[in-house]
Parts: C-alpha cells; sequence; structure tokens
C-alpha cells in the first residue's frame, strides 16, 4: 500500500513545474528541452522591433527566449494558475514590461472552440510563435490567417500528422481538403520535428514546427464557393471527378443552386462574384477538419447506384440536359478522369471558374 502512494506521487510529481500540476485535458505539455525552445526562436527569425503573439505561454519557457529577442511578447493563457506563474516567473526582471498577459481572450479561445473563438479580435502583433493545445489547431490556424492586418509569419507546434497534411502535396497521401485550403491561403514549410519526450508531460504522439506566411493578397475567390467545391471533391478523393459529379445528390444540389443564381441574377443587377468574395467569411474554411473521417472510400463501388438513373432520365429531360452541362464542363477542363487527390491549387482554381461562368456555383 505505502509502495503504491510513493510510485503515485512520483508519477505527479512529474507533471509538476513550480508547484502547478499539468493538466492534460486542457493540451498542457511544457517544452522541457532548452535546445529545442531556441531552435524555435531562431527559425521564426524575429527582429528587436517585432511584437509576438505566444499562445499558451504555460510557465514560460519560450516566453523567456521569445522576451529576449522581440520588442515585447503578448501573451494568451488560459488556465488562471498559469498566468500567476507568469507573473511570478518574469516580476522584478528586465522583461517584466515587456510582457503583456491577456486572459479573458484566450477563455474564450478555448472555451468556444468554433464561433466565438472565429468571431472574437486578436491583439496587433507582427509573429505568432506558439505551442498550442493540439485540439484547437483547425479553427486557430484559419484564425490567424483571417486576421487583419496581416501578420508577417507564424511558427507554431502542431501535432505531426496534422503539420504533414497541412505541408502535403497533390498526389501524397495526406494531400486533403486541409491542405488545399491552408495553401490557397499561406504558404507552409515544415521547420522540424518534435519527439514527444521533448515535452512534460509527454503525448501520446510525436510532433511538428511549421512555419505559415499569409498570401497577400488573398487569391480573388468567394470562399464559401471554393470550399463547397473542395468539400465536394475530397468527399471521396480517389474517386474521379466525373463519378463524384455524375451522383444523384451531386446533380440536385448543383441543379438548385443553379436555379437559385438565375432567380437572384433576374431581381438583382450588377453583383459579381469578385464583389461578393471580399466580403466572404474565411472562417468557413475552418471546417477542414472533418477530411480526417470524410476521405476515407468505404470500399462500396456506388457510383452506379449513385448516378441518375435511366427512368430519372427519360422522365426529366430537364435533370437530362443539366447532368450533360456538368459533365460537359468536367470534359471541357479535361477533369473528368482525374481525382482530387493529384490536383493542383491552379487545376481547381480553373475548375471552379468553369463552372461559375456556366452559372453553377458551390454554396
Amino acid at each position: 500500500m505505502a509502495g503504491g502512494k510513493i510510485r503515485k506521487a512520483r508519477h505527479q510529481q512529474q507533471h509538476l513545474q513550480g508547484g502547478i500540476p499539468f493538466e492534460k485535458f486542457k493540451g498542457q505539455h511544457i517544452l522541457k528541452n532548452p535546445m529545442l525552445v531556441d531552435t524555435i526562436v531562431q527559425k521564426a527569425g524575429i527582429k528587436p522591433t517585432d511584437i509576438v503573439l505566444e499562445i499558451g505561454p504555460g510557465t514560460g519557457n519560450l516566453t523567456k527566449k521569445l522576451l529576449e529577442v522581440a520588442k515585447s511578447v503578448v501573451a494568451i493563457e488560459l488556465d488562471p494558475r498559469m498566468v500567476l506563474e507568469l507573473n511570478r516567473r518574469f516580476q522584478g526582471t528586465p522583461y517584466s514590461n515587456r510582457l503583456k498577459i491577456s486572459l479573458d481572450l484566450a477563455l474564450l479561445l478555448l472555451q468556444v472552440i468554433q464561433g466565438d473563438v472565429l468571431k472574437s479580435d486578436l491583439p496587433y502583433f507582427d509573429i505568432c510563435v506558439a505551442n498550442i493545445p493540439y485540439q484547437i489547431s483547425s479553427p486557430l490556424t484559419f484564425k490567424l490567417l483571417s486576421n487583419s492586418p496581416v501578420f508577417r509569419c507564424a511558427v507554431i507546434m502542431f501535432q505531426r500528422e496534422f503539420a504533414m497534411r497541412l505541408v502535403a502535396n497533390p498526389g501524397d497521401n495526406l494531400y486533403c481538403r486541409l491542405s488545399v485550403n491552408t495553401q490557397l491561403l499561406a504558404r507552409i514549410s515544415h521547420l522540424l520535428k518534435v519527439g514527444r519526450n521533448n515535452f512534460k508531460p509527454p503525448p501520446k504522439v510525436d510532433s511538428s514546427v511549421v512555419r505559415i506566411e499569409p498570401r497577400r493578397p488573398l487569391p480573388p475567390v468567394s470562399f464559401k464557393e471554393w470550399d463547397g467545391l473542395i468539400r465536394l471533391c475530397f468527399n471521396r478523393k480517389n474517386k474521379t471527378l466525373g463519378s463524384i459529379f455524375r451522383q444523384k445528390s451531386v446533380l440536385a444540389l448543383l441543379e438548385k443552386n443553379y436555379k437559385t443564381m438565375q432567380a437572384l441574377k433576374q431581381a438583382q443587377n450588377g453583383e459579381t462574384e469578385e464583389d461578393k468574395a471580399s466580403s466572404d467569411d474565411l472562417g468557413v474554411l475552418a471546417n477542414a477538419t472533418e477530411d480526417m473521417s470524410m476521405e476515407v472510400d468505404s470500399g462500396r463501388d456506388d457510383d452506379d447506384e449513385m448516378e441518375m438513373e435511366e427512368d430519372d432520365v427519360a422522365g426529366g429531360s430537364e435533370k437530362a440536359a443539366f447532368k450533360e452541362k456538368v459533365i460537359g464542363i468536367l470534359h471541357q477542363g479535361d477533369f473528368a478522369e482525374k481525382r482530387a487527390s493529384k490536383l493542383t491549387q491552379v487545376d481547381f482554381l480553373y475548375l471552379l471558374s468553369l463552372f461559375n461562368k456556366a452559372g453553377i456555383h458551390f454554396c
């Protein structure tokens, strides 16, 4: 009995720093390797004039190094215990007047992952450097990419599989809707792999540090339209686009959108898709996390049963004509036999433009 208590005490002790127990459910895995911290700060390329945003500073191991090279650091932290620890650690040091800790914003960021997070305002910053809770990876990435004014770059620690999805290229196994959406908005590069033993307590997965540089200006595209197309194509990313766009459910949706847009065109004169694109909410792309569950084929070849049946065609010449119109667009761009998993950003932009020119929309 006594031996069990000793083992339990030792187990709890390794999860403490400064007397604070880490809480795994909040994603609290603190970087303990000082050489790794130095490498991350170095790769961020921080200038003495930069304001750095750090999300989830924990006990301040990374914060200390950021303060040594930046003009100031804005640290956003969820846990009030960590806020007290940060204040205690840096109080009375030369860096105390260069550190601003925001608790309220952090509570918004992590209490509501979708919705309120995307609507809250971030403080001004030049660079974001962070070791974040992995459960907020996707919404936080798109939150940063939709931020205004634009920041120079973000250097962020992600779960390794999520990071590899961000940087995946056409043809890679991990290339998915998340890859396409983030690469539309930013240049993303993999900086280094980080083993789980560099953290206290160690997580169950390895990590990677990624550099994100927002594209400016953004592509002149409606993000709701773009995401509608990409979501559709990657629902079965290894099927040909011809198979996907022959599905009855897909044709019904596109035909409904087509008729709606035709009616709106008659009612409204002049507003173009380019006009609407500027007001589109980038947050729509944050739903890219659905890739992990959506893109796995069931193993069932159901193209034939999903296609428009002959009875439907015979009984509805209008539907048949619309189907022919959609398939004709795919053939026009030589997309009918291609797969989403092999298409580039330019391919998707071209495909979207062909559909839009024909009056067919995805939202």
